[in-house]
């Protein structure tokens, strides 16, 4: 499974009042930080990363590669010069690690970029954060599937059973066979299955079409054996 989502890199710049060692160029104080997107482009915090590392231009010498690992990730540094970064993205996922690359300039206080970020079979947990921002792939189609296995199911069920015959075969029981029905579908019912018991008015219904098929089974064998159906 491959997921995408888009991540929005926030660049923020100003001039610091320290010296430069290109007069030139003023020093400026920077800053980057990384937030997940929805379908709608609203921002969201990038939890699906556990830890992002930044990777600058060689200058910054025992600080080239620097490693964040709370929300939203925020790299700030004081330099002069404008450069091209690499951004490594993590995951917990095995070989969860994934670079995008981002200019770095100062032709304006505040800038955004937007990359797309490839998440490949996901597990279970990161799903579930991904989900919190847009829809998993072929997730519509799992329903689909279900629903589609469960109708098929309901067409096996009819086959088996004629409910119509059932339905008249119940309808001549004496009250106190009825009884017995009505006690072995509330001792065999599914979580679904649909009854309603009306004391007041002395009446009991039952969806024949939500019983479980040993309830069926059950309920077919007890009227053959009255002979109330054939």
């Amino acid at each position: 499974m491959i997921v995408e989502r888009n991540i929005k890199l926030v660049t923020e710049q100003h001039n610091i009042p320290k010296p430069s060692p290109m007069t030139e160029f003023p020093m400026k104080e920077w800053s980057v930080k990384i937030y997940l997107l929805d379908q709608a482009g609203n921002e969201h915090p990038a939890n699906c990363f556990t830890k992002v590392t930044y990777n600058l231009h060689p200058s910054f010498e025992d600080k080239t590669h620097q490693t964040f690992t709370e929300h939203p990730f925020t790299c700030e540094n004081e330099g002069w010069g404008e450069f091209e970064m690499s951004i490594d993205l993590f995951t917990t996922e095995k070989g969860g690690k994934t670079t995008v690359y981002h200019d770095l300039n100062f032709q304006s206080p505040r800038y955004e970029a937007i990359q797309t970020v490839t998440f490949k079979n996901p597990s279970q947990a990161l799903l579930s954060i991904l989900r919190e921002t847009g829809p998993i792939p072929n997730e519509d189609d799992s329903k689909a599937s279900a629903k589609a296995r469960k109708a098929n199911d309901l067409k096996k069920k009819k086959a088996a059973f004629d409910f119509e015959k059932m339905a008249d075969g119940l309808g001549k029981l004496n009250e106190e066979d009825l009884l017995q029905v009505i006690q072995m579908i509330h001792d065999n019912k599914a979580d679904d299955t649909y009854t309603k018991n009306d004391i007041d008015a002395g009446e009991f219904t039952v969806d024949l079409y939500t019983l479980p098929e040993h309830l069926s089974r059950m309920i077919w064998d007890f009227l053959v054996d009255l002979k109330h159906i054939s």
